[in-house]
């Protein structure tokens, strides 16, 4: 065995390691970028446990670390969302949850798809499908919270598609500037939309 293959890791927990190191990976560098080796050595698993959960290879893999961010995304939505009951104050608070794990991953953690979407794009049906399925759910989460606060649902579908949308762009820009500020501008603006949109307002 030589200096840069780790020991092999056969108990509980392997194949989770792996999709999590994949994910990280990803968000940092992209699909192109990350490779089976470096995964297996991030992970501390063998090429031979990576292959032996993933058959299929990257594109497999990558697929199963996009659903993981989506998941991780998505809760952080509902950390934000489930902050309060007024949903306009709640999507600041996902702005301020976002804008602040940025700067504790010192800019370098933005969405966890958008760099192997983008990368992916027209060339690995399996991604995108599973791209698809990540945007769909964070439009879930949001619309959700909207249409609970009393929105109708045709608003509420709208509204959570433009949250989602301008939240990508900002972090985005956020990560660029190293500052939280773009985010925070998103949530108010954000939130000054959906108050025009309640019952009442």
């Amino acid at each position: 065995m030589n200096a840069e293959t780790p020991a092999p890791t056969t108990g509980p927990g392997t194949r989770e390691r792996i999709v999590r190191a994949t994910s990280r990976l990803l968000q940092r560098q992209g699909f192109e970028g990350t490779g089976i080796k470096q995964i297996s050595r991030e992970a501390q698993a063998t090429l031979g446990s990576v292959y032996h959960f993933f058959p299929g290879g990257k594109q497999e893999l990558a697929a199963e670390a996009i659903r993981h961010g989506d998941q991780e995304f998505a809760d952080l939505l509902r950390e934000g969302l489930g902050s309060t009951d007024d949903p306009a104050l709640a999507i600041t608070a996902c702005t301020r949850l976002l804008g602040e794990a940025l700067r504790e991953s010192d800019w370098q953690d933005g969405c966890p798809i958008t760099t192997t979407a983008l990368e992916t794009v027209g060339r690995a049906p399996v991604i995108e499908q599973a791209v698809a399925e990540a945007f769909a759910h964070w439009r879930a989460v949001v619309e959700e919270k909207l249409h609970g606060a009393g929105l109708p649902l045709a608003d509420a579908r709208d509204l959570a598609a433009t949250v989602i949308n301008t939240l990508e762009g900002a972090e985005l820009a956020a990560q660029i500037a190293r500052s939280e500020e773009p985010l925070h501008v998103a949530g108010r603006h954000l939130a000054r939309l959906v108050d025009t949109y309640r019952p009442g307002r």
